[in-house]
Formats: structure tokens, C-alpha cells, sequence
């Protein structure tokens, strides 16, 4: 094994209603994002009691690795850092460094190419192995939108969600397949759709391949004059409904676990949308913990010792390591 640690890296959340705000800052310190917006925010934690999801489903996903590494019999112990709170990615690394670790694995909970998905995680990395002297070396494992451990579970829970749908209107579903927004001039903006495009066909083709789809996206966070990828999820539900379309299932396809953009973006705002209008949506689940996912971890290290690199779609599998220049914001 080339690697004598694994890194679950994520993004962090709050876990009390005291910790939103300072979160919020810490997130879009240096963006300029208004008070007034960082305050709206906030009203989407506080609707969970002040409590991010992500943290506790970090904390699901890394036991459930470890416990895959274990039953396959490899001795790898697991750790976990967040770029955004507690437990933040330097504190991680200065622990990893006291237990002895040399040089370890990351696997981030983000699917895709780009900036914020994935060369912000890069620099995290960096910025915190800059700030531990002696820090362990660091190599975030490949891209894995189109690992089969990714996209079989997807199908699995969009097909479980389509199922839910009454028969009786199963001729008129729309699959919408949903993904967080970014600005139209973020550095890997056309990596990111092309990916989210070629999988949400995949899964599309195996769930419902009569039915039409469509790649939708959510949670922009940025000033109205800046452009950022359209079309808006709220906005196509409406367009869905105004067409005679009675049903959808909503994939969010852009994520990997229930963190806040889904169970506030969709299962609060987009759900009251919905019921207003009068359509009928059923959200599928995201991978979490499902055992693929999990034992797709596994694969993706030993990838790093020459095992199969799958990949289903057209794209093929992603290069281990990025160019310098990829994804890299001007100066």
C-alpha cells in the first residue's frame, strides 16, 4: 500500500445555532457577500435548529470506511478534516503528523472537476500542510463522478423515488437532475457540466429511458448582476408545471450526501414550490453510506497501487493529478 492514512476531507457545517454565523464568516471571508445575505443563510440552518447535517454524516461515512478497510483486511486508519469548521483540516493534519503518519490518501466529498469541487480542495490542502511543519504529504484521490461505486447507487435511489411515484402518472414524470450553481466564469465551469451532463444521462437512460430530463441547477449564492448556470430548479418546476407536466423526480446529482443545499434547497423550498403549483415530486436519495459508495473508496486507493480504474459514461476515468494550470483562478 502506498499510503499509510486515508483523509476524508469535506466542507463542514455548524453544529449549534452559536455557530452559524461565525461559520457563514469563515466561509465567505474575503468575498465581500453582504451581511444581509450571510444573515438569509443563516434562517436555512436555523430551520434545523442551528445544526448542519454534514458534520454527522461525515462521521457516518468515515465509520463505514473503516469498517470496509477492515473486513478487506487492510490496515489503513481513517481521518477526518473539513476546510470550513471544526474539525478543521490543519487541526487533522497536525494530529495525523503526531501519530506518525508520512503520507496519506485524500478522498473529498465533492464528485466533480472545477474549482470550487476541485482545486479549492487542492489549496486547502496546501494552505493547511503550510501551516504544520512536518506535515504529512497529501494526494487527493481522482475525480469519481462516473466510478460505477458513485453512479449505481444514484440509479439505484432515482429508480426508488420514480417507484414512488403513482402509476398513474408515471407517463407524465420529468427527471430533474440538480447541482449547485457556480459563476458562468469560474475556472472549470465546462468540465463540470460536461461531467454532470454525461452521468445525468446515464442515470436517466437506466431509470426512465422514455422520459424526458433535464440538468437544472441550485443554491447560487452570488449578486444577481454576476452570471451563474442556469436554469434554477425553482424556475424549471415552474416551467414543468406551466406545460402540463403533473410529476418529477428530482436527482441531485451534484451531490453525494443530504448536507444543507439538499434538505433545505429541495426538501424545504423546492417541496413548498411544488405543492403550490400543484406537482407531484418525489426527491431521490444521494449515495451517503450506501455500501458502493463506501467500498468505492476502497477502490479508489487501490487504484493507487494499479488496480481497475472503471468508469462508466463516455468520459473515461480521470487522471490521478491535475496540471498546475487546471482549474487555477487568475491571479
Amino acid at each position: 500500500m502506498a499510503y499509510d492514512a486515508l483523509l476524508l476531507l469535506s466542507f463542514g457545517g455548524p453544529e449549534g445555532p452559536d455557530e452559524v454565523m461565525p461559520f457563514l464568516e469563515n466561509v465567505t471571508r474575503g468575498r465581500g457577500v453582504p451581511r444581509a445575505r450571510l444573515e438569509a443563510v443563516a434562517e436555512h440552518y436555523h430551520h434545523f435548529g442551528g445544526v448542519s447535517p454534514i458534520n454527522q454524516q461525515c462521521r457516518d461515512l468515515k465509520a463505514a470506511i473503516e469498517a470496509d478497510l477492515t473486513g478487506h483486511g487492510l490496515d489503513v486508519p481513517v481521518y477526518w478534516g473539513n476546510r470550513n469548521w471544526r474539525p478543521f483540516l490543519a487541526d487533522t493534519l497536525r494530529e495525523m503528523k503526531a501519530d506518525g503518519v508520512r503520507r496519506a490518501a485524500a478522498f473529498v466529498t465533492s464528485a466533480y472537476s472545477g474549482y470550487s469541487c476541485c482545486r479549492q480542495y487542492l489549496e486547502d490542502i496546501e494552505r493547511a500542510r503550510a501551516e504544520v511543519e512536518g506535515a504529512p504529504e497529501i494526494d487527493k484521490l481522482r475525480i469519481y463522478f462516473n466510478h460505477p461505486g458513485f453512479v449505481e447507487p444514484v440509479i439505484e435511489n432515482a429508480r426508488a423515488a420514480y417507484e414512488r411515484i403513482p402509476e398513474a402518472l408515471r407517463d407524465e414524470v420529468s427527471l430533474v437532475f440538480t447541482a449547485h450553481s457556480v459563476p458562468m466564469a469560474q475556472p472549470g465551469r465546462e468540465a463540470y457540466v460536461e461531467e454532470l451532463n454525461d452521468v445525468s444521462a446515464l442515470v436517466a437512460a437506466s431509470v426512465a429511458a422514455d422520459r424526458p430530463w433535464a440538468l437544472v441547477y441550485q443554491s447560487r449564492s452570488g449578486p444577481p448582476t454576476v452570471p451563474w448556470l442556469e436554469p434554477d430548479v425553482g424556475d424549471h418546476l415552474e416551467k414543468l408545471r406551466a406545460g402540463g407536466t403533473r410529476a418529477a423526480v428530482i436527482v441531485p446529482i451534484g451531490f453525494v450526501s443530504d448536507h444543507m443545499e439538499v434538505k433545505f434547497d429541495l426538501d424545504v423550498e423546492a417541496a413548498e414550490l411544488a405543492e403550490r403549483i400543484g406537482l407531484r415530486i418525489e426527491r431521490a436519495a444521494t449515495a451517503g453510506t450506501h455500501p458502493r459508495f463506501v467500498a468505492m473508496v476502497r477502490e479508489l486507493l487501490l487504484e493507487r497501487d494499479g488496480a481497475e480504474r472503471p468508469a462508466l459514461g463516455t468520459l473515461g476515468p480521470r487522471p490521478d493529478t491535475c496540471a498546475e494550470t487546471c482549474c487555477r483562478r487568475p491571479a
